[in-house]
């Protein structure tokens, strides 16, 4: 085995640097090299010892989670996993986090329930190996140099409740996925036929991550309820610890939640999402697989692509883990694999072809 993962803990809560030191040294090839209860102290540590990954505390005394990540993004740039709080501000300032650089990250252990702690030491521990796998450029929040700029964000138009959509986008993701969601959306015009979103996320965090969207783009986005109708210029993004499918109700799709089983460990799941839309949407349908880790979504991606779909993988140049994607690429899944600031003109491209195609006949 080679060296072990370097990992400094940075928290001002004792008790919370002592537990996630505990549970990231049981792992063999995983060494706390140190932890710091605040910013000022972490940055002497860092020159000091050197880590290969930061745990980051969101919310901390002397100087924020963020302005700290700033700073490290723009002069050190490393892997940074995130320590959120299950709060709205906590939600809020975490995705500003995962804007700002940082690789993922992991709610506050909750210290008075141990039975969780197995599962949550495991998520951690995964979490760590990902983002030392990852390379951190300077500035990787920019737009992927070359690529073209977003496109102006009007507010998107008010639709009448009857209107729906022929065609549909579906979209999986998970590490790294908020932000290439976000690059997505921002360069999507308001009349995009409607968009069903699968990303890992937390239950609380996927209200949040919706309304960044919905702030942040010119399309309306919002987590997606129980009987939600697809319309153009609207993303259904799925609620954390619950599936999202689409089903066909008259001349319309729309959204149904449920809390089966996780599939691929995850709930949402993107197979789930993907394999509804298979045997509800077919061909009037086009899918994309982003960032993540495992192997969810490319069995559904498949799915999709021997139906006829347009199917695109994100490449690995532009994935901060190229696990999903990458597993549909070896299964044949893709009908293309494109950097992330291709992949929106690409699905509408598609879209639009498709359906001028079927009108000329």
């Amino acid at each position: 085995m080679g060296r072990a993962i370097r990992v400094l803990v940075i928290d001002d809560s004792a008790l919370v640097r002592k537990l996630l030191s505990e549970l990231l040294n049981t792992a063999a090839d995983i060494e706390v090299v140190g932890t710091a209860q605040d910013p000022y102290v972490a940055r002497e540590r860092i020159k000091a010892l050197e880590p290969d990954v930061l745990t980051l505390d969101v919310e901390m005394p002397r100087m924020d989670g963020l302005t700290f990540l700033r700073n490290l993004m723009r002069l050190r740039p490393m892997p940074v996993v995130m320590v959120s709080s299950l709060t709205e501000r906590g939600a809020d300032v975490t995705l500003q986090a995962l804007e700002l650089g940082a690789v993922d990250f992991v709610c506050k252990p909750a210290l008075d329930v141990s039975g969780h702690l197995k599962d949550y030491a495991a998520e951690l521990i995964e979490k760590i190996r990902v983002a030392s796998r990852v390379r951190i450029r300077a500035n990787s929040v920019l737009p992927v140099a070359g690529a073209a700029p977003p496109r102006p964000r009007p507010q998107a138009p008010a639709l009448r409740h009857y209107r729906t959509t022929d065609r549909i986008i579906v979209i999986g993701a998970s590490t790294g996925g908020t932000e290439a969601i976000r690059e997505i959306l921002m360069r999507l015009p308001p009349d995009v036929p409607g968009i069903a979103i699968v990303q890992h996320i937390p239950p609380g965090f996927s209200a949040a991550f919706a309304e960044r969207m919905n702030r942040q783009t010119g399309l309306v986005v919002k987590e997606a309820a129980e009987g939600d109708r697809m319309m153009p210029g609207h993303v259904y993004i799925a609620p954390g610890d619950r599936h999202l499918q689409l089903a066909r109700d008259g001349a319309r799709y729309v959204c149904r939640i449920n809390d089966k089983a996780p599939v691929n460990r995850h709930r949402p799941s993107v197979d789930v999402l993907f394999e509804s839309v298979a045997h509800t949407a077919g061909t009037n349908a086009c899918a994309a697989l982003l960032t993540g880790m495992g192997a969810d979504g490319a069995a559904g991606l498949k799915q999709l692509h021997d139906l006829g779909v347009y199917t695109v993988a994100q490449d690995e140049a532009s994935s901060v883990v190229w696990g999903m994607p990458g597993e549909a690429v070896k299964r044949g899944a893709a009908s293309a694999v494109l950097p992330l600031h291709a992949i929106g003109d690409a699905l509408l491209k598609a879209s639009r072809a498709r359906a001028s195609a079927e009108r000329s006949h």
